[in-house]
């Protein structure tokens, strides 16, 4: 597939819209909470027959201070005492959720999310990968995981990190400007991200990754320029650019934020632009959505092999993986259903002390759901759509099972972002940013879901 990548204003504009991530599909606000450990326990011994690989994720909630732009469930607290009660809760997850699960069945993946997971104590670490060893089996070349606050960690933890197996590194950045780390109260040198960067090359991590958001307070075209420099100079394998979301209604922390110093919508696309244009220019291949990696990269490896795939972490190199979700909020799916944890600390609690399941909702997906999911996936992720296949999936032709979704497709054709051949669908180089919104057009739910609850696809 051609590394191809148009930015077309006028198009992008015209699709200033709200619209689903698609790390699932259907989406997590469609998950209900009829759900119950039954039926998780139920879809556990289905899949086990099946007899597939498994991925975990660990949500460790605890920072040190607040991130005004965050929207992740987290715990603002200095006390790390807090942690000692949460991991006891933690093991008891494990133990209940790997007597449900064939244990003999590899984890080819393992993350841990926050939060800031190295928030927790060193000693801490190694017994969470101890308890996590004994219930599963994590194979040698397993992808593992974690995502770094480089203010809680140093040279020291990314070698006990390496030690424990962790072999992918992913850095919050955001933005090295001091006075938009300032505003969102991140404040974060450029010299201890670069020596976390260091000290994982050191450690021959398979891979580092940073994040960066666009469309932060104070932040101008010729200041993120400056980032990006640093960024391309300090040669990470992954880029993440996210749109910062301002969403005050949701996220309490947005709402330290000054409005007034968000930049406008005609800034936030030029800052894209130069993005896009300085991190291809670098030889990063654009993946889709907001990822961008080296063409050596796994990531940029699986997308040219047609094997790239998309869960709830994003974008990955191991599909049909169960994914097991523990801790507070996390979320997974086992077999043809989603499950969430529930969000509080308090319920975590109340659940496990009675050895339940901490379970506070989950979705069971129908044929339906599980076709349009493969569509949307694909297209996601390769950029095209094999028609001829749906219909082998689908048991009837197309353009019959999708009449109405057709319209919109001529429309979107029309417009030159996508192109209709016989018997594919291909995304075109100026319809890739906007492939969130061709997404859509496969989304049953998409009538019915409220749009303040997503980010602009742009």
């Amino acid at each position: 597939m051609q590394n191809q990548l148009i930015f077309n204003r006028q198009l992008i504009q015209k699709y200033d819209t709200a619209g689903p991530r698609y790390t699932s599909y259907p989406t997590a606000l469609e998950i209900n909470d009829s759900f119950t450990q039954a039926d998780f326990i139920k879809h556990a011994a289905l899949s086990n027959k099946g007899g597939g690989p498994l991925s975990l994720y660990f949500h460790l909630p605890f920072c040190d201070t607040v991130c005004f732009y965050c929207g992740c469930n987290k715990i603002i607290t200095k006390n790390r005492a807090h942690t000692a009660p949460y991991l006891a809760n933690l093991y008891k997850e494990l133990a209940l959720k790997a007597a449900c699960i064939d244990t003999s069945r590899p984890v080819t993946q393992l993350h841990w999310g926050g939060g800031t997971p190295t928030f927790i104590s060193k000693q801490q670490m190694q017994e969470l990968m101890q308890k996590t060893r004994e219930h599963f089996h994590l194979t040698d070349d397993a992808d593992i995981s974690i995502e770094i606050d480089p203010r809680e960690a140093s040279a020291e933890t990314i070698v006990l990190l390496r030690e424990l197996g962790f072999n992918r590194i992913s850095l919050g950045i955001q933005d090295f400007d001091p006075f938009v780390q300032k505003a969102v109260n991140r404040i974060q040198s450029e010299a201890e991200t670069l020596a976390i960067i260091h000290a994982a090359r050191q450690q021959q991590f398979r891979s580092i990754s940073v994040d960066l958001i666009y469309g932060l307070p104070l932040q101008t075209l010729s200041s993120f320029n400056t980032t990006l420099d640093k960024i391309i100079a300090a040669d990470p394998d992954r880029i993440s650019l996210f749109n910062y979301a301002h969403l005050p209604e949701l996220f309490k922390s947005q709402r330290q934020i000054n409005r007034e110093q968000l930049p406008s919508a005609e800034q936030k696309l030029s800052i894209l632009q130069l993005s896009i244009i300085k991190l291809t220019a670098a030889g990063y291949r654009y993946i889709g959505m907001d990822h961008f990696a080296k063409p050596d990269d796994e990531l940029s490896q699986a997308q040219l092999q047609n094997r790239l795939h998309r869960n709830f972490q994003g974008y990955a190199t191991h599909a049909e993986c169960d994914l097991l979700g523990f801790g507070i909020s996390a979320i997974g799916q086992v077999g043809d259903a989603y499950a969430q944890n529930v969000k509080t600390l308090q319920e975590y609690d109340a659940l496990l002390q009675q050895n339940k399941l901490p379970l506070m909702r989950g979705l069971q997906l129908t044929a339906e759901d599980k076709l349009r999911r493969w569509i949307i996936t694909r297209l996601i992720c390769d950029f095209e759509l094999d028609t001829q296949q749906v219909a082998t999936l689908s048991g009837q032709p197309f353009n019959t099972q999708f009449a109405e979704e057709n319209s919109a497709l001529k429309a979107m054709a029309k417009e030159g972002l996508i192109e209709i051949q016989q018997h594919r669908l291909r995304v075109t180089a100026q319809g890739r940013l906007l492939v969130r919104n061709i997404c859509m057009i496969f989304d049953q739910y998409r009538q019915s879901s409220p749009q303040q609850a997503f980010s602009k696809t742009i």
